[in-house]
């Protein structure tokens, strides 16, 4: 555990430096820009469809109970639309965080704690692309499977945890060792830290749940929050995509730098 958490109070100190609050805002502007656009456009249409499949009240029913219905009717559509468009949201800033941050990341980690770790390059960006789309094109599926579950609370936290560590773990070890192992030496250190990565992948998603609760519970309260919520929604998992990202960073160097040494002095085999 010990290495586990000097990896996390390293990544903690760093995620508070100007460089990387800065580097934060690249991937909301770019996932805003696209996302912007076509909420601004499909919104609406998106409501209007998904309203057109829910029940409409029957005529012989008491005007309080259709004046109920139709209020939750709003409410349910709104929602519904959320949970359809925060995960896609998330992603495309995940995507766009795997391209433009990652390698920021890699260098100011490198930079600065392992200046004399030679880098092998193991990695590529065409591999680190297909891993991120072919996680995000998995997970796309797995996150609407598990929408039903927000209604108990709990369940939901812990389908987020679950996916979040998976996500994160695959994603984040490919890159964080792209420059500086080989390819080797990542299966290497994947194999022998499996337990740690996982258990920082699953405490990378328990936090990376929690703004998807307070998304939906904010929705509920009032629908005018929505453009609100979804800056600040986005914002929040881009901070925590970049927090995962240095704790997996300082982790996955430190322990190559083990693994190095162990080799270098270990007895040669006649």
């Amino acid at each position: 555990m010990r290495p586990v958490m000097t990896a996390y109070g390293r990544a903690l100190k760093s995620q508070f430096s100007a460089r990387m609050l800065l580097l934060s805002v690249l991937p909301v502007l770019l996932s805003l820009a696209l996302w912007g656009l076509l909420l601004y456009f499909g919104l609406t249409p998106a409501k209007e469809m998904i309203a057109a499949w829910m029940p409409a009240p029957g005529a012989s029913d008491s005007w309080f109970a259709q004046y109920g219905a139709g209020a939750l009717k709003v409410v349910a559509v709104t929602v519904i639309a959320v949970l359809l468009t925060l995960p896609v949201m998330i992603f495309t800033s995940l995507l766009f965080m795997g391209v433009a941050a990652m390698p920021s990341i890699t260098k100011h980690v490198g930079e600065r704690q392992f200046p004399l770790l030679v880098q092998k390059h193991g990695g590529s960006f065409a591999g680190s692309v297909k891993v991120n789309l072919g996680t995000i094109l998995i997970a796309i599926p797995v996150w609407l499977l598990t929408l039903p579950l927000y209604i108990i609370p709990p369940l939901a936290v812990l389908a987020q945890v679950l996916l979040w560590g998976r996500v994160t773990s695959i994603v984040m070890c490919y890159d964080a060792l792209a420059d500086h192992a080989s390819d080797e030496e990542r299966q290497a250190v994947m194999r022998a830290h499996r337990r740690q990565l996982t258990l920082i992948g699953m405490l990378s998603g328990a936090i990376g749940a929690l703004p998807g609760i307070v998304w939906i519970g904010g929705t509920l309260v009032s629908v005018v929050l929505f453009p609100i919520l979804a800056v600040l929604a986005v914002w929040i998992y881009v901070l925590i995509f970049i927090f995962t990202g240095l704790w997996f960073q300082y982790y996955c160097l430190q322990a190559l730098e083990d693994l190095r040494s162990a080799n270098a002095t270990a007895p040669a085999v006649s």
